[in-house]
């Protein structure tokens, strides 16, 4: 199909269209504690980073601790599964794209779990699904990519990464991977490109863009 082997699908935004909701949500929740900010400005904060990383950032300009599941976890739930569904276009495109393909996310197992089953995506994947849980250092690092790489058999060059978050695209990057950014999501074209991506904007364009390249 093309020059790559592996292509590695981040979750939240590539797979599952759940950013504008944890986006929204968070929003909703940071105003209840006391720091007002905006939605545009979660994207740039938080968007592709790890929990914990996120967890650490809110804590600080709270000045005191936070209960994640309490605060966040519980609403984060009750609204993916009200509202989430699969990104559009991508379980046909994933039909279409006769490699390997792996997931490597910013997000927990238990998370990844979770929304993959959510959407009927989880099958696609079993065994597949790697979390910045397995490894040291969350994105824009690129532990994630790397790991996921050697775990499938592959050389990083002969992977292409498919992300929707400046931090991810930038993981890609640093693994030396082709990155391909979808910004069909909460992340402009102008700043996926920016870093370093190939940019789309419609999941049904991605075997297409992987066969061209």
């Amino acid at each position: 199909m093309s020059r790559f082997d592996l292509v590695i699908f981040d979750c939240d935004g590539v797979l599952v269209d759940s950013e504008r909701l944890a986006v929204r949500t968070e929003a909703q929740i940071l105003a209840s504690l006391g720091w007002p900010i905006s939605e545009s400005e979660i994207v740039a904060r938080f968007v592709g980073r790890s929990a914990s990383d996120m967890h650490r950032e809110i804590e600080r300009h709270l000045g005191r601790e936070v209960d994640w599941d309490g605060e966040f976890e519980v609403r984060y739930r009750e609204v993916f599964e009200r509202e989430l569904v699969a990104v559009p276009g991508v379980v046909e495109a994933l039909a279409r794209i006769d490699t390997a393909t792996c997931v490597a996310s910013s997000g927990g197992h238990n998370k990844l779990e979770f929304t993959l089953a959510l959407t009927g995506l989880i099958d696609r994947f079993r065994g597949r699904i790697f979390s910045a849980d397995d490894v040291e250092r969350a994105k824009p690092a690129p532990d994630v990519f790397l790991h996921a790489a050697s775990a499938m058999g592959f050389a990083p060059g002969r992977c292409a990464v498919v992300e929707d978050s400046v931090a991810g695209v930038a993981a890609a990057v640093a693994a030396g991977m082709s990155v391909f950014g979808f910004s069909g999501s909460v992340t402009s074209a102008a700043l996926l490109s920016a870093a370093g991506a190939v940019v789309f904007d419609d999941m049904s364009e991605l075997p297409d863009l992987l066969a061209a390249t």
